[in-house]
């Protein structure tokens, strides 16, 4: 039984049904990439929609302003997208919606960061959060695990709505009209993997 597997098994209906359903399309996809029976630009479309990310150095080649240097991955010809080596370090962004986690989340966030990425979660300035170094194998996994811990990296990029933001101090500020945050919340429940919001020319971001 793959890591994927064990994970998907353990972790049972702790997965929201609707997360669920989305990480076992894409770790279907995943698959059929591998064994070359999806076109690079399908594929990257897909794992884009799922926050996973190419990063530097991701097409084999490192250029240090003077020279190229090829590097050896051991996937050899395998692709994740247009130029985009299997085995080259990826980056998972993961959706935190106003930027409100618990401390229970920020342990599972923790826990990711240690075991697939450097130990370090990288905070954006749109509130979401980044793991680096991330292999692809073990992106159903990152995924899973989130999605039982309440978090999703669905729509984390590509021609969608992206994460919403919110003032950190929202809640407890004392001079805010009123507190956005259960509307941050709501917003993104109703917008996430709604169908009119799958195919859009461009990335739409709410603040």
């Amino acid at each position: 039984m793959s890591e994927a597997q064990a994970w998907k098994e353990h972790l049972g209906d702790q997965i929201p049904e609707d997360l669920g359903r989305d990480i076992d399309i894409y770790e279907t996809q995943l698959e059929l990439k591998r064994q070359n029976k999806i076109a690079d630009e399908l594929f990257g479309e897909t794992r884009l929609r799922r926050g996973v990310y190419g990063q530097r150095y991701d097409n084999g080649q490192r250029f240090d302003g003077q020279k190229t240097q090829v590097l050896e991955y051991p996937c050899e010809d395998l692709t994740k997208g247009v130029a985009t080596v299997w085995d080259a370090p990826g980056m998972q962004r993961i959706k935190v919606p106003f930027g409100g986690l618990t401390a229970d989340q920020m342990d599972v966030l923790a826990e990711l960061a240690e075991e697939y990425s450097d130990g370090i979660l990288h905070i954006t300035t749109r509130q979401d959060i980044q793991l680096h170094y991330v292999h692809i194998d073990d992106t159903p996994s990152i995924m899973r695990r989130l999605a039982a811990s309440g978090i999703t990296t669905q729509e984390a990029c590509g021609n969608s709505i992206r994460n919403i933001t919110a003032c950190p101090l929202s809640g407890v500020c004392k001079t805010e009209t009123f507190d956005v945050t259960p509307y941050a919340d709501g917003a993104t429940q109703f917008l996430l993997g709604h169908p009119d919001c799958q195919d859009f020319g461009r990335k739409f971001k709410i603040a």
